[in-house]
This record gives structure tokens, sequence and C-alpha cells, in this order.
């Protein structure tokens, strides 16, 4: 059973979010997996609470 675990900056819509689930599934089950095995887990976290080159992403990508 996959467990897929994505960490994003918080701010997708609940679509935008569905869409990478289905995506995501989409991709285990055409390599045979079935889709209801496959788990997916987004983690939002704050642009502020993300670092990239020593800076704060909120910092970099207003």
């Amino acid at each position: 059973m996959p467990i897929v675990i994505v960490e994003m900056w918080a701010g997708r819509t609940d679509e935008q979010k569905a869409a990478v689930i289905r995506g995501i599934t989409k991709v285990f089950e055409e390599i045979g997996i079935k889709p209801e095995h496959v788990q997916v887990i987004i983690h939002e976290i704050p642009k502020s609470n993300w670092g990239i080159g020593g800076e704060q992403a909120s910092k970099l990508f207003p």
C-alpha cells in the first residue's frame, strides 16, 4: 500500500489539492496498483516556515 506525502506551500484550493491526489493515484494505477490502496497525505506549510538558500520563502515568493 503506497503512502505518498506531499509537502507544499499553503494556499492551494481544495480543487487543486484534489487534482494532486487524483494525479498521484493515477500514476500508481498505471503500474497496476488499485486506487483504493493508494494514500496521499498533503502537508501544507506556510511560506514563512519554509527556507530556501537561507531565506524565508515568504520573502522570496511574496
